[in-house]
């Protein structure tokens, strides 16, 4: 079966609303919806995040990763991998967006 991508959100978010992530304020632009519980998984639920921040989750974590042990922003943030990206992307803009490459981890799995 063909992996289904997140749609992107068509409403504006609320312009004080932070990424449950990197606590950066959200914007407008480049926005997506994660399932703390993946959808391959019956996740229901979508929380609206930055798009980077949304496609490093899904670079480092296998779904069944995000279901058995990264189902909380907790425990995302957590992950030292996570934890060096929000470093990283605190000090760029809300609209901010660049290519996330897949973790050498996650690719030899």
């Amino acid at each position: 079966m063909p992996k289904r991508r997140a749609e992107p959100m068509t409403e504006a978010p609320v312009p004080d609303v932070c990424c449950p992530l990197c606590g950066r304020v959200l914007g407008t632009v480049n926005i997506d919806r994660h399932h703390l519980i993946p959808r391959t998984f019956k996740g229901k639920e979508q929380f609206p995040i930055h798009k980077i921040c949304h496609r490093k989750i899904h670079s480092a974590f296998t779904e069944r990763e995000l279901l058995q042990t990264y189902h909380t922003w907790e425990a995302l943030r957590g992950h030292d991998d996570i934890r060096s990206f929000v470093d990283w992307v605190a000090k760029k803009p809300p609209g901010f967006y660049t290519r996330t490459y897949t973790s050498n981890k996650k690719k030899f799995r």
